[in-house]
């Protein structure tokens, strides 16, 4: 049963077939060979019972809230404060680009979202100043991976509904690994700036950094107002995310820069993405139900404790495998898929559940910008008009910082936990 479920939904993944419709038809195929043959209305009682969570709520405001700043054009202003702040480096416009992404990591929390509104701006201005366009897509798509862990990240919201933690600590947990990340590529930057001649620009005035702050701040205060107001215990998780969506509008009717075609446009694809998000938790949550009823978890835990009992072993199993997933599934059905059968086996190795969420969610954001079916690099193609072959030789580089900050934060997990257990002290079991 198990191996109909993942083969065929793995097929059909390969066949580019929507992830929505491939998880369902694989369930629907699982469900057809199992005992529970005759009581197929067991899907729509789970995939109701699925999706009536409250803290799910969070999900399509966090979305909504990214695509009003996206409306409002704060990413023009958040990039020129990078680029006063930065422009002026060795490989300036890379480093501007990855200290966009990471500032507006806390406004949308979605890679997509980052890669398709930042991307358009950051790679237009890296090509007019003479940078390859395909090294301008391959930053772009790489320095995306920032956004889903710095806070507030919709990711992070699942996760922590999906593994029973809390949304603010799971939060504070991906803060500094968010961080790292954008270091380690800004790092990078700078190595290839040695032997490439990266064109350069003028340094921008005192006055000009001020003008750009005093222009954009507003913006660049927003993902500060949603996670304080979290973690002060103002607001919950999805309360914070009704904030961030009135703070939007707020500010682009401020600049005027929001109008009523924006704000539809804003809207409806905030709708379709909610709605495909959810069917795809309807349906994973029934494919929980069955895995957990043909006791799956347990078997894969007895399987790999038999194969291995290291936990720095297995650890690096685990690292590999997400990796894999992360090719060619995204990063929200993948959890939906990955953690109801994984969190038995981790609890076994006596790994906190909280790191595992940030070693599951860094690993699948290596994946949007692994080839072959990482979303980024198709995304990077549209935007940037690059041909995808060009695009996926230019970003195999930038793996390397991702990959060795992923094994840092897999194996020090001090680096992860030790901010949520400074903030909201240390969970006890």
């Amino acid at each position: 049963m198990a191996l109909i479920l993942f083969a065929g939904f793995i097929i059909l993944i390969l066949l580019r077939v929507p992830i929505s419709m491939a998880i369902g038809a694989a369930v629907l195929a699982a469900f057809a060979v199992s005992e529970f043959s005759d009581s197929l209305y067991v899907i729509p009682l789970q995939i109701l019972e699925g999706v009536n969570k409250p803290s799910l709520a969070a999900v399509p405001f966090f979305i909504m809230a990214g695509n009003l700043m996206n409306a409002a054009t704060m990413t023009d202003r958040i990039f020129n404060f990078a680029s006063a702040l930065v422009g002026h480096f060795k490989a300036g416009l890379a480093q501007v680009n990855v200290l966009s992404s990471m500032i507006y990591a806390g406004v949308s929390g979605a890679a997509v979202a980052d890669a398709a509104g930042l991307g358009t701006i950051e790679i237009k201005a890296m090509k007019e100043r003479g940078y390859r366009p395909e090294f301008a897509a391959a930053v772009t798509v790489c320095s995306s991976v920032v956004g889903p862990l710095i806070p507030p990240s919709i990711g992070l919201v699942i996760y922590a509904f999906l593994a029973q933690q809390s949304v603010e600590r799971m939060f504070l947990a991906g803060f500094v690994p968010g961080v790292l990340v954008g270091i380690s590529l800004m790092a990078f930057n700078r190595i290839l700036a040695v032997r490439e001649n990266f064109p350069t620009q003028p340094k921008a005035t005192p006055a000009e950094v001020r003008s750009s702050a005093v222009d954009g701040c507003l913006a660049l205060v927003a993902p500060a107002i949603i996670l304080g107001s979290i973690l002060f215990g103002f607001v919950t998780a999805t309360e914070a995310g009704v904030l961030a969506c009135l703070y939007s509008i707020l500010l682009g009717l401020m600049y005027r820069t929001l109008n009523w075609k924006n704000f539809i446009s804003a809207v409806t694809d905030t709708m379709a993405m909610t709605t495909v998000i959810m069917i795809i938790i309807g349906f994973s949550i029934a494919m929980g139900w069955l895995l957990a009823i043909e006791q799956v978890p347990q078997k894969l835990g007895e399987w790999l404790f038999a194969f291995t009992e290291n936990r720095h072993a297995f650890l690096a199993l685990l690292m590999i495998f997400i990796l894999l997933i992360g090719c060619v599934v995204e990063g929200v059905p993948a959890k939906l898929i990955l953690v109801p059968m994984l969190l038995p086996v981790i609890d076994a190795y006596g790994i906190d559940r909280v790191h595992f969420g940030i070693i599951l969610q860094l690993g699948l954001l290596i994946g949007i910008a692994t080839p072959p079916m990482g979303i980024g690099l198709y995304i990077m193609v549209e935007v940037g008009k690059v041909p995808f072959e060009k695009v996926t030789v230019a970003v195999l580089p930038f793996l390397i910082p991702l990959v060795v900050v992923w094994i840092l934060l897999t194996y020090i997990p001090e680096l992860t936990l030790w901010l949520p257990n400074l903030v909201l002290g240390t969970e006890t079991f």
